[in-house]
């Protein structure tokens, strides 16, 4: 289904070190139609009204404004801590050696609005559990989850949908 898109994803084999193989969507950006049809079948895909459209920093700032606009949604942005000015919340998240935090402004979401969280990618789903856990916190309610590029044989996904998220990926390719 969605072939035409993987085709415009480039694979940089063994970065950001040997044995990965990452996935560019910056070569999917810079096709104004395959960039439109991205966000096109992104929206297609959300499932009843959303208050705020959730990017998670840095690439999916760029999915997350584009969403918002035809989903009449404003725009949250999850910021690595230290980012924002003003009053924050954070969470705390573990990497595969260490630690890492992501934060939003205290005031960014009203309790009860209803937020579409979105990145270009998921693989092991730290990143994204934690920004549901800290929308959660805020009194958001997070029922669905959109990315580009799912790593499904790194398990994000699956984790996302324990913790009661839809999630749905416009490609998703083997390996890591």
């Amino acid at each position: 289904m969605n072939d035409d898109l993987k085709a415009l994803i480039r694979t940089v084999p063994d970065f950001p070190k040997p044995g990965i193989q990452f996935r560019d969507i910056t070569t999917l950006l810079l096709s104004p139609t395959g960039l439109a049809t991205c966000i096109e079948r992104m929206v297609a895909a959300v499932d009843g009204p959303v208050d705020l459209v959730a990017g998670v920093e840095a690439r999916g700032f760029l999915f997350a404004a584009a969403l918002a606009v035809p989903l009449g949604a404003g725009v949250l942005l999850i910021r690595k801590d230290g980012k924002l000015p003003g009053a924050t919340i954070a969470e705390d998240y573990a990497l595969e050696y260490g630690q890492d935090r992501i934060a939003i402004h205290a005031d960014a979401c009203a309790p009860g609005a209803r937020v579409l969280l979105v990145d270009d990618l998921i693989a092991t789903g730290g990143t994204a559990r934690a920004a549901v856990r800290l929308l959660r916190k805020a009194g958001a309610v997070v029922t669905q989850a959109q990315f580009v590029v799912d790593l499904p044989d790194l398990g994000g996904a699956d984790g996302l949908r324990g913790d009661a998220i839809a999630v749905s990926a416009l490609v998703a390719f083997p390996g890591h």
